[in-house]
């Protein structure tokens, strides 16, 4: 555990995911069990396969490559229409205070031909990498954890008991991205931040988080409580509770990828699953981590689930392009696509009708 910190050891469950999500009594038994560790735990453990570990390998050793090159090379990896590419350490904000993170951030890969980019969509553009080589590894990673992310959606279906197609649905093109992490030793940071903070406690945007770290630990989670209750999409969860007690530490576990839930689905279940606020603490060595984002598409209305629609904020449903958009803007606000988002007057396009599919849920 990171020095200075103070919690309970999590012992997670840990699950195998089915090479073929076919509604047997089998899959019903895993889906039940998921929720339950969800709803206890806020977050759970997959096995990976051997060939995911063979992905995770390549993913990570891509990682420490990029993070080792010297800082212009690292910085030219910027992009001023998305918000894909290089953030130093320092240049992050979790509820005010700079992280001391070091990220490169993977979103959907656009060129500026694109449509949606030449008409100036937020958040879309090409992706800054470094090289080929990075490109290739990483969208082999993403598009391995790609059908993981389907298979668990089919999975919770089953275990919320709601017809099939009821979270896929939204998934069609998601906005599916990662952040590539890397977080310096506790005593070697640039005085930026806090000290000790890797990031400081937030939920993530949408609908799962599918994490890997390696042997150095710095996680924790915050596992749900009924006298606990937050919306971040109505008012931000940045920083929420995050000296208190009541955190869990999560070991590394070797082989395995950490999931939990994510805003959207909060929204969409009416709080049965709610959003995992999670932190990063600073440990004696360096630490790489990857956190894999299985999201809607951006374009996605979000609205509450069959049987869990309780007439939940917002009764008109929550547009998934404009709560990612806000969560970059606040998290980066001197960065460059936030400075064009916000002087060429893009951001009133997420209210056009062809940003929005408005289209009623299953």
């Amino acid at each position: 555990m990171p020095p200075g910190f103070t919690a309970k050891v999590g012992r997670l469950e840990t699950f195998t995911l089915p090479e073929r999500v076919s509604g047997s009594v089998s899959d019903k038994a895993i889906a039940d069990a998921m929720i339950g560790a969800w709803r206890r735990d806020g977050i759970l453990q997959i096995g990976m396969t051997k060939s995911q570990q063979r992905v995770y390998q390549a993913a990570s050793a891509t990682s420490r490559r990029f993070f080792a090159q010297p800082h212009a090379r690292k910085e030219a990896c910027v992009d001023g229409s998305s918000y894909s590419g290089y953030i130093a350490s320092g240049e992050e904000i979790t509820d005010g205070v700079a992280d001391y993170s070091e990220i490169f951030t993977v979103t959907k890969d656009l060129p500026h031909t694109d449509k949606r980019v030449a008409q100036g969509w937020p958040c879309h553009g090409p992706c800054p990498w470094l090289d080929q080589e990075m490109k290739a590894v990483m969208n082999k990673y993403m598009e391995d954890l790609a059908v993981s992310g389907e298979k668990l959606l089919q999975l919770i279906e089953m275990g919320l008991d709601i017809p099939t197609g009821s979270l896929t649905k939204y998934t069609a093109d998601g906005w599916h991205h990662m952040r590539v992490l890397r977080f310096p030793q506790n005593n070697r940071t640039n005085g930026k931040g806090k000290k000790g903070r890797g990031i400081g406690s937030h939920t993530d945007y949408g609908l799962l988080v599918i994490a890997a770290q390696d042997s150095v630990g710095g996680l924790f989670v915050r596992p749900p409580r009924d006298t606990e209750r937050f919306s971040n999409w109505e008012k931000s969860s940045a920083g929420l509770r995050e000296n208190e007690a009541g955190w869990v530490y999560v070991p590394p576990v070797t082989g395995t990828f950490t999931v939990f839930p994510g805003d959207m689905m909060q929204y969409m279940t009416n709080n049965f699953l709610q959003s995992t606020p999670h932190k990063v603490g600073l440990n004696v060595r360096e630490r790489f981590a990857f956190a894999y984002f299985h999201e809607p598409n951006f374009r996605s209305v979000i609205r509450p689930l069959p049987g869990y629609n309780a007439g939940q904020s917002p009764l008109e449903g929550i547009h998934y392009g404009t709560h990612f958009t806000n969560m970059f803007l606040r998290n980066y606000p001197d960065r460059i696509t936030t400075a064009r988002l916000q002087e060429e007057g893009r951001y009133r396009l997420l209210e056009s009708k062809e940003l929005r599919d408005d289209d009623e849920p299953l």
